[in-house]
């Protein structure tokens, strides 16, 4: 497994801990063991109430400089002018962007699964719980998607909690 694939799966295991933590605790219900699946399957499964839930993860960062940059990668003088001039862009604007584009592509996946939540992990850090809460209604869910419901963790490390974005 090369490294690249090590880390998306750590960082997929990582939002799934944070995702349970977080609807335990608000639900009530226990959802426990983690653990990865196969490219077919969604990304990892779980017990939720003693049946299994298989979720789909994916991590919103807004764009691939973004990305580079929260991950910590090397950025040359040209990434980090990008960076800089999203940085002062309209913030709210393009976090519904980013949100529906991960949403239209996640959409067009199929499932060995009869049970499947998405869980969308906010890894941008101007991106905040109340922008995500005041989007909720203008997000485009396309129709068909295979999701029974949709999630978000709110911030990286989960400190503002979980939002519902679908149904």
């Amino acid at each position: 497994m090369s490294p690249a694939e090590q880390e998306k799966i750590e960082l997929e295991h990582q939002a799934a801990r944070l995702f349970m933590r977080h609807w335990e605790r608000n639900q009530g219900v226990p959802i426990r063991h983690i653990w990865h699946n196969r490219p077919d399957k969604p990304d990892v499964s779980c017990f939720l109430d003693g049946e299994r839930l298989d979720l789909e993860i994916a991590h919103l960062y807004g764009s691939e400089v973004e990305a580079m940059d929260i991950l910590g990668r090397d950025l040359s003088a040209t990434t980090q002018r990008e960076l800089t001039a999203l940085n002062a862009s309209d913030t709210s604007g393009r976090l519904l962007r980013a949100l529906n584009r991960i949403l239209a592509i996640k959409a067009e996946k199929t499932y060995n699964s009869e049970r499947v939540w998405l869980v969308i992990r906010n890894a941008n850090p101007h991106w905040s719980r109340p922008e995500i809460e005041a989007l909720q209604h203008h997000i485009e869910v396309p129709a068909g998607h295979p999701f029974e419901q949709i999630w978000m963790v709110a911030d990286m490390h989960a400190d503002s909690g979980i939002v519902q974005l679908f149904p």
